[in-house]
């Protein structure tokens, strides 16, 4: 696609902004269809489907916060003179066209969307069947914010496909793919890696830890704990493992009142053998491989470790890379877990809820990366460019 001076590129995010304000009525009606045609069993998937005021009015400031911010194309980011005249440029560039693979949220319509634009990119939606009407509403919007300002609809696509048309789009596109980023569980990275035959950037699964350390605050550690496990069960910064140093003090007491506080506010439970000494009516993780799994449901583990190389060797061999914190008044403690565990996002003494593009200072968000290339954690606008070598020359030739 051509480059768009910002301004114009500013102008549809303009246009964008109002309509999604004017249209609300008309968003929401598609939404209700999606929503009434969903099977409510996959309680995180239907908490991902809906749209009401609230999420419009977090699309409209996703869209206003990308405005605000600056472009990420053709800036500079090294220039040499060489000893042979040549001048050498690195700058910015866009990707070219990025398709994103991603179920129910109709807000990732919106944000991956503003950032692929902004950046200059195409983009291509392959949204979930089970929010096609609101996609389709969404993706109408983007195309009249587009003409409003004499640009092509091309920039930003819908596509409607099913899974054996998405296996053979990857296989054989009808147009260049230079990036794509699927958003969703293993087997929705593995089938696009199997497939694809361009660039693949893992929007990895979540499957995040949380160790409490024997210097921990046990008030803060319990607030945490319950934010990051029940404030949005269907999210990838969700907490789902918990392991507790065995010589804290008041082991015991402590083991019960977690598993009390995490029952009464109705999460099941799995222990490992060390905590079921204490919990003896919990149920035994039953494999190994469950340490490995993103729950998206009200359950967590709790396992014990009797020093800390214990838990950053549980979490760097289970966790999904995603995002990891540590309970601890220890600033040494935290500094050697937060250097050696494996993730995008290491914390102390915080919740996981927050490794999120809009609460990390990114703004929004396409992804939050998983990969340790092209970029790691979330992935915002300065995120969707890669690079270009411009070298000026006079006649030089390489003897």
């Amino acid at each position: 696609m051509k480059l768009v001076t910002t301004n114009i590129k500013n102008k549809v995010l303009d246009s964008m902004a109002r309509i999604l304000d004017e249209k609300r009525t008309e968003l929401l009606e598609a939404n209700k269809k999606d929503l009434d045609l969903f099977n409510k069993d996959d309680k995180a998937l239907y908490e991902r489907l809906i749209v009401d005021d609230k999420k419009i009015k977090e699309m409209i400031g996703a869209v206003q916060k990308v405005r605000s911010q600056e472009d990420p194309v053709g800036k500079e980011i090294s220039n040499e003179d060489l000893p042979n005249g040549l001048k050498v440029t690195n700058k910015t560039a866009p990707f070219g066209t990025i398709m994103i693979i991603y179920e129910s949220r109709p807000d990732v319509t919106i944000e991956a969307a503003v950032l692929a634009f902004k950046a200059n990119n195409k983009i291509l939606l392959k949204g979930g069947k089970e929010a096609l009407h609101s996609n389709t509403v969404l993706v109408d919007f983007w195309h009249r914010a587009l003409k409003e300002n004499g640009l092509s609809t091309d920039y930003i696509q819908l596509l409607n496909l099913n899974r054996e048309e998405t296996q053979a789009f990857l296989k054989n596109p009808d147009q260049k793919l230079d990036l794509i980023v699927p958003r969703g569980g293993e087997r929705l990275i593995a089938f696009v890696k199997e497939h694809a035959t361009c660039a693949v950037l893992v929007s990895g699964r979540g499957n995040n830890f949380l160790y409490v350390d024997e210097q921990a605050d046990w008030e803060m550690s319990l607030k945490i704990i319950l934010n990051a496990k029940t404030a949005k069960i269907s999210a990838c910064n969700a907490l789902d493992k918990i392991l507790i140093h065995t010589d804290i003090e008041d082991y015991s007491k402590k083991m019960v009142d977690l598993a009390n506080v995490l029952k009464a506010n109705g999460v099941s439970l799995l222990v490992d053998e060390g905590a079921q000494k204490i919990l003896k009516n919990e149920t035994l993780i039953p494999e190994a491989s469950v340490w490995k799994e993103e729950f998206l449901a009200m359950k967590c583990c709790i396992g014990t470790v009797d020093k800390t190389e214990d838990a950053i060797e549980t979490i760097n061999e289970h966790s999904g890379g995603h995002s990891a914190t540590i309970m601890t008044k220890s600033k040494e403690t935290a500094q050697r877990f937060m250097e050696q565990v494996d993730c995008a996002a290491v914390y102390q003494n915080a919740s996981t809820r927050f490794t999120d593009g809009g609460q990390m200072g990114v703004g929004a968000e396409l992804a939050i990366s998983t990969d340790k290339l092209h970029h790691r954690g979330p992935l915002g606008l300065k995120q969707l460019v890669t690079n270009k070598y411009y070298i000026f020359g006079e006649g030089q030739i390489r003897e």
